[in-house]
């Protein structure tokens, strides 16, 4: 599963990101260990990246069984969940524009979108868990994992505070949601902007 990036410039990232909160993910983040990236983006996205991250820990499986949950991240490509970020990183990031002509964003995650393609068998989905209403992290997606890309169809016509909600709803119930591919959806309305 591939969960779209929180945004580092709002409210809580800034607070996060200003160097002198106290409370203990801003302590953790200033540390030599760093916090883990889910929880960082968690707390700056809230409610929508909370559904993702407790979706992808339940349901994203490789062909072995072992975890397979990415975050997308500004000028950092892809990492796992519990990947340790610190303060620097998450300042470099923020820095970055994510959008599919910043070769800044897209760059390095083409090439590990790339790496991870050739890891897999050719039957392995990807399921994106974020919007696809615009091309910002679509389309350099599309472009490596085409037909094989899809997203959760109850998303179409939700906003993001309904589509944290239906994540955890799912995790809650221990329901996989049902999967459309992004290019079909896409092809069908490229307007929306409720994709």
């Amino acid at each position: 599963m591939l969960l779209s990036p929180a945004k580092l410039g709002g409210q809580r990232g800034r607070l996060l990101l200003g160097g002198d909160a106290e409370f203990p993910l801003a302590r953790r983040v200033r540390s030599h260990e760093g916090a883990p990236l889910g929880e960082v983006f968690s707390f700056v996205s809230g409610l929508y990246f909370r559904g993702k991250a407790s979706y992808a820990r339940l349901f994203a499986r490789t062909t072995d069984g072992s975890p397979a949950a990415f975050v997308m991240t500004a000028g950092g490509g892809l990492f796992p969940l519990d990947e340790p970020v610190r303060l620097e990183r998450l300042r470099g990031w923020a820095s970055v524009a994510i959008h599919a002509e910043n070769p800044h964003f897209t760059a390095p995650l083409l090439r590990q979108a790339s790496a991870l393609l050739d890891t897999q068998p050719e039957t392995t989905r990807f399921v994106l868990l974020g919007s696809i209403a615009s091309d910002k992290y679509v389309a350099p997606l599309l472009e490596i994992f085409g037909a094989r890309l899809l997203f959760p169809r109850q998303f179409l016509g939700r906003g993001d505070m309904s589509r944290g909600a239906l994540l955890l709803r799912a995790v809650r119930d221990g329901h996989e949601l049902e999967y459309a591919l992004v290019r079909e959806a896409r092809s069908s309305d490229p307007t929306s902007d409720r994709l």
